[in-house]
């Protein structure tokens, strides 16, 4: 399974994540974000991160698929999560590249949205029109084990912590998981002790 913890703004909490036995890392280039990171210093943090992690950044509404993989490109990472509003067809440009799209799953989550889009891998989340993504709130996990049903790798997030996320894992059975805003000390710093309870646990599945 594939352990992906995202918000990393400087390189001993990357250090430490990978440490860890996180598989894959995320990068916020969303302005607004509290964990929000120039592209230029997420590039220094990738250069001595090893080949083996996954760097994903992570864009909302940018103005133009050739935007996102500008940003990508300066950043050095290897992953788009796209995380706003975008449209199937926007995603369909960047379809080359490794894309996960991010939903939100709200009450009236339809699982069968997954299917729209032709994208590497499709991520569950919380809703939040401001935050877009670290709000801490957990969704529905059968909805989220509905939508995992109908697409080939799905990453869950919302809310997931070392406390949680082995039941999480239990009932989605997910492709990977994602973690923010429970394993920080502060917003954009994390906490290594609950980062490495977190990865035990998910590890701890056998997933």
């Amino acid at each position: 399974m594939l352990i992906k913890i995202c918000g990393i703004t400087n390189i001993e909490d990357a250090l430490a994540a990978v440490d860890a036995g996180a598989t894959a890392l995320g990068f916020n280039f969303y302005r607004p974000s509290p964990r929000y990171i120039a592209p230029q210093t997420a590039r220094a943090i990738v250069d001595q991160l090893p080949l083996a992690v996954l760097t994903v950044g992570v864009f909302v509404n940018e103005q133009s698929p050739a935007m996102v993989e500008q940003i990508a490109t300066t950043a050095g990472v290897s992953a788009l999560q796209l995380h706003g509003d975008e449209s199937p067809d926007f995603c369909d440009q960047l379809k080359h590249t490794y894309v996960i799209k991010a939903l939100a799953v709200k009450q009236n989550f339809d699982p069968a949205r997954v299917t729209q889009y032709n994208v590497a891998a499709i991520m569950l989340d919380a809703f939040d029109r401001k935050m877009r993504g670290g709000t801490g709130q957990t969704i529905d996990w059968s909805l989220a084990r509905r939508a995992r049903d109908l697409v080939l790798r799905v990453f869950l997030a919302g809310g997931l912590s070392p406390e949680n996320v082995a039941e999480a894992i239990a009932a989605v059975e997910p492709y990977a998981v994602d973690a923010c805003s429970a394993l920080e000390s502060s917003p954009g710093r994390k906490d290594a002790e609950r980062m490495r309870a977190f990865v035990k646990a998910a590890m701890s599945t056998g997933n």
